[in-house]
């Protein structure tokens, strides 16, 4: 069995002008579309099967990344992912580790 891992995606991108929110929106509808969760405001996060899994969204993101601002991604794994510490606010349904087990079974 393949281990789950997350793919967390943290940016910070102008939206000064309207260019700058024509390509916001552009990767915000990319990071949706590829399978991404937001799990806050600029945060994004997506559950992948294993290292070759990771790789493939990684280009992925790469190719889409706006020259402007900043990106950038981390990988962790699920245990890690399942291990960070909620200070306020509630955990989403996908944020817990029995989701990332539910998807093995499909």
């Amino acid at each position: 069995m393949s281990r789950f891992m997350r793919l967390m995606v943290l940016f910070d991108l102008p939206v000064v002008t309207k260019e700058e929110r024509k390509r916001y929106t552009q990767f915000h509808r990319f990071l949706l579309q590829d399978g991404y969760d937001m799990v806050q405001f600029s945060v994004y996060a997506r559950i992948c099967n294993g290292q070759e899994a990771v790789e493939k969204h990684l280009a992925r993101l790469l190719s889409s990344t706006p020259e402007k601002g900043s990106v950038r991604c981390m990988q962790v794994t699920e245990k890690q992912f399942a291990g960070m510490k909620i200070v306020a606010g509630k955990k989403k349904k996908k944020e817990d580790s029995n989701f990332a087990y539910q998807l093995s079974f499909f």
